[in-house]
């Protein structure tokens, strides 16, 4: 007789956890800062090609998309901060209870969120 069963969990059958969420961020927005470096590397060398390269950049980046991206790489530098500093406590043997991954997974999600407003605001102007 065979068994059908899957012999580890499946896609179809796991629950995502916090935890699970945050670690697959991490990954994807360390690769999302990876090239955010590499593009601002690459703004900053347009100086030296001219004012012109420059103000084009500049331009981009002062539109609605382009200020949407600069959000979006905030949030992303914010959270794999927050993330690696959970990571830093996990490596030094704290927090591994379930109940304490879950409430630092949430502090990444929403203070990763909660800064990127905040350093908006500031950009704004509104506060400090």
């Amino acid at each position: 007789m065979e068994n059908k069963e899957p012999l580890s969990p499946h896609i179809q059958i796991y629950r995502w956890h916090i935890s699970s969420l945050v670690s697959i961020s991490h990954r994807i927005t360390g690769i999302i800062n990876i090239i955010a470096i590499t593009i601002i590397c690459f703004w900053a060398s347009s100086l030296l090609l001219g004012e012109n390269n420059y103000e084009a950049i500049n331009s981009f980046l002062n539109s609605f998309i382009g200020k949407f991206i600069i959000l979006g790489i905030t949030w992303s530098f914010l959270f794999q901060i927050l993330s690696e500093i959970r990571h830093l406590i996990m490596d030094l043997g704290y927090g591994f209870e379930i109940q304490t991954t879950k409430i630092t997974g949430l502090i990444v999600i929403f203070g990763s969120i909660i800064f990127t407003v905040i350093f908006y605001l500031i950009g704004k102007n509104f506060i400090l």
